[in-house]
């Protein structure tokens, strides 16, 4: 028998309950084990809930049952998530977590407590909801080298730009818009602005490169400077907005941007609308190979979960790989990496050949003001570049 507790009864801790009691059959039978939740973890009371019997406001008693093989972290937020992963983990219990700031900030030290103590930390819905990811990097990719990653990473943003470019809609009205649906929390700092985007892409890269990105030190833009205007010289090209969580290992120099890009209709992720995820990995041999599905939602991160309840299920007392080692990653400085931008400006296009070379223009149908592309150049040199011409937009293109 599989005793599982759960901590937080909210979205995704309700929708774990969820999927092992649907799937409950389906579950043992590949487990190889029955299963049973037996604590649920929540201040708050739930009268009239089927599994109202199961909830306590003390973690002592999960942390202290020796029945308890698993424990299910879904509280969100780093206190008091960690001090319970932490103790549950020195315990010997496994942990399977949805909670990206957790394993972002503290992910090897708590890999490492669950190795001395015979256990695994598993953390697959905390990239990319219900999308397969982490495990596919620990295991079906372990014989490349890993290039890079580029991800749509963060629904609420997507849902945004996906708005924006269909309805030609501010950026101002369609947040409102995704708050109502709820896709977008009262304070949407974190998706808006890039964070969860760059949590997320850090944790993706320590796993691919072998240490630790911290994801302080990922240089983040977030979407809010995004125009319909910018949409408008888009579609005139062809192209669309996405905000990319994106890293690479270049020669051996990692550089890693949560921003948005321009792309055009052959990128792969042209096609990942709405509040889809897709991440695309590349690889020296295999190259290209992506995963697309629901990045959010009470049950396709359950389900997440639930796929490392099994994981850990079938390897009690026996630590996994995971290529997230031991280590920091220094990140390269971006100034030095080297692209195409899309550029808008009130100058005229003498001012801009002089300050760019050779540009393709693109016709917006913006009046008083010009927008084009620009040849291959470094971050640095944009930058210098667009404070001579008094850029009014500068958009990385891929």
């Amino acid at each position: 028998m599989i005793n599982v507790a759960v901590l937080g009864y909210g979205t995704v801790g309700s929708g774990i309950v969820e999927v092992i009691m649907t799937n409950k059959e389906l579950i043992e039978a590949r487990m190889g084990d029955s299963i049973q939740v037996k604590h649920i973890l929540d201040l708050r009371k739930f009268p009239g809930d089927p599994y109202e019997a199961l909830v306590t406001d003390d973690y002592n008693v999960i942390v202290n049952d020796p029945e308890v093989n698993i424990v299910c972290e879904a509280m969100g937020g780093t206190k008091p998530a960690y001090d319970f992963t932490r103790r549950a983990l020195e315990a010997g219990k496994s942990v399977c977590t949805s909670n990206k700031a957790v394993v972002a900030e503290f992910g090897p030290e708590l890999m490492k407590i669950a190795k001395e103590n015979n256990c695994n930390y598993l953390f697959e819905a905390s990239v990319g909801g219900g999308i397969p990811i982490i495990r596919p990097l620990n295991q079906s990719l372990t014989p490349e080298k890993v290039e890079s990653i580029t991800g749509i990473l963060n629904g609420t943003t997507n849902f945004i730009l996906t708005k924006m470019e269909r309805e030609g809609s501010d950026f101002a009205d369609v947040l409102k818009e995704a708050q109502a649906k709820g896709y977008a929390e009262a304070d949407p700092t974190a998706d808006i602005e890039g964070h969860d985007a760059a949590r997320k892409i850090a944790i993706l890269s320590s796993i691919a490169y072998g240490k630790t990105v911290d994801f302080k030190t990922v240089h983040t833009e977030g979407i809010t400077k995004i125009s319909s205007e910018d949409f408008a010289y888009a579609k005139k090209a062809g192209a669309t907005i996405k905000l990319f969580g994106k890293s690479s290992d270049v020669d051996g120099k990692v550089y890693a941007l949560v921003a948005p890009f321009m792309i055009f209709s052959e990128h792969p992720l042209y096609a990942v609308n709405d509040v889809f995820n897709g991440i695309l990995v590349h690889g020296n041999t295999l190259n290209d190979v992506m995963f697309y599905g629901s990045g959010a939602g009470k049950l396709p991160t359950a389900s997440a979960v639930v796929s490392d309840i099994i994981e850990a299920a079938k390897n009690l007392g026996n630590p996994l790989y995971c290529g997230w080692q031991e280590g920091e990653i220094t990140l390269s400085d971006l100034a030095d990496a080297k692209r195409k931008f899309f550029v808008r400006t009130k100058k005229d296009a003498k001012a801009v050949e002089e300050a760019f070379g050779k540009v393709c223009f693109i016709d917006g149908g913006i009046a008083g003001e010009c927008g084009f592309i620009t040849e291959v150049m470094s971050e640095k040199e944009i930058k210098a570049a667009a404070e001579k011409v008094e850029a009014v937009s500068v958009i990385r293109v891929e």
